[in-house]
């Protein structure tokens, strides 16, 4: 099966977040996309049982759940059961974990990863009994002190690979790794040991905007070689869903409709 096929395609609700629940839903199904990666805020903010029907009547698969994570305080143990929960509910089995940073007036990225490593071993059993994976997430270094002290895929696999890879894996995300020469080798490893639970898209560009959170170029405006990538993770033996997510307030400016139709076209020139 090609990156073009738009069976495997899936558009991650913070892509288009203009769009409510429902538009979002409808939309899929006049564009034949079948697949969606949900965030748990606005999931709750229409209600998730509610959310769960919604996604299952439309024959829509929950691609993944975002997002756990932040583990930065004792209280976020309980915070990523409730969304281990959530992701059961809406069917999907990969639960993407955002780890956090350093904790407050630290300056020890590995004790801020052997913090991270501690509340996986704590989620994971929790997880699998549930049929959720937990999927490690690495962010460009850039978000290392604030949000994400897992900068690397090589980081991720790390902690991953001290669970079996039912319950832990690791996220492929283009905009994140894609300048580090080590990452094709750790797709190579994580591919061969069945832990690439999530395979994202998004593009380079710059300048990156103050804050730099919404940077995640639209697909071809940057610097990536996306099809490139899409053959190295397919040749790493992952054949599941490929999801689109950007962060980007010139996209969320725009009519959501004419956002995912235009998605959905540079997904096939891209990577096709």
């Amino acid at each position: 099966m090609t990156c073009e096929s738009l069976s495997r395609f899936s558009i991650n609700q913070m892509t288009v977040r203009q769009l409510s629940l429902p538009e979002l839903v409808e939309q899929c199904a006049r564009l034949s996309v079948p697949g969606v990666g949900l965030w748990r805020e606005p999931v709750a903010e229409y209600g998730l049982a509610a959310a769960a029907e919604l996604v299952r009547d439309a024959g829509l698969t929950v691609t993944s759940l975002c997002r756990g994570g932040f583990f930065t305080t004792v209280e976020s143990l309980d915070d990523n059961r409730a969304a281990i929960d959530e992701a059961a509910t809406l069917g999907t089995d990969t639960l993407v974990l955002v780890s956090g940073g350093l904790a407050p007036g630290s300056r020890d990225l590995a004790a801020a990863r052997a913090r991270i490593t501690d509340a996986i071993a704590e989620l994971a059993p929790y997880a699998e009994e549930r049929g959720v994976r937990l999927a490690i997430e690495p962010l460009h270094p850039m978000y290392a002190a604030d949000r994400c002290a897992v900068s690397t895929l090589d980081q991720a696999l790390e902690i991953a690979e001290r669970f079996p890879s039912s319950q832990v894996g690791v996220v492929v995300d283009t905009y994140h790794i894609w300048w580090d020469e080590r990452a094709p080798a750790a797709v190579a490893r994580a591919g061969a040991a069945d832990r690439i639970h999530a395979f994202q898209l998004a593009d380079w560009t710059t300048p990156l905007p103050a804050g730099v959170l919404n940077g995640r170029g639209q697909l071809g405006d940057g610097a990536i070689d996306l099809r490139a990538w899409c053959e190295l993770v397919e040749r790493a033996g992952y054949t599941g869903p490929i999801e689109v997510e950007l962060f980007n307030d010139d996209l969320w400016a725009r009519d959501g409709v004419e956002v995912l139709e235009e998605t959905v076209d540079r997904y096939v020139r891209e990577v096709g």
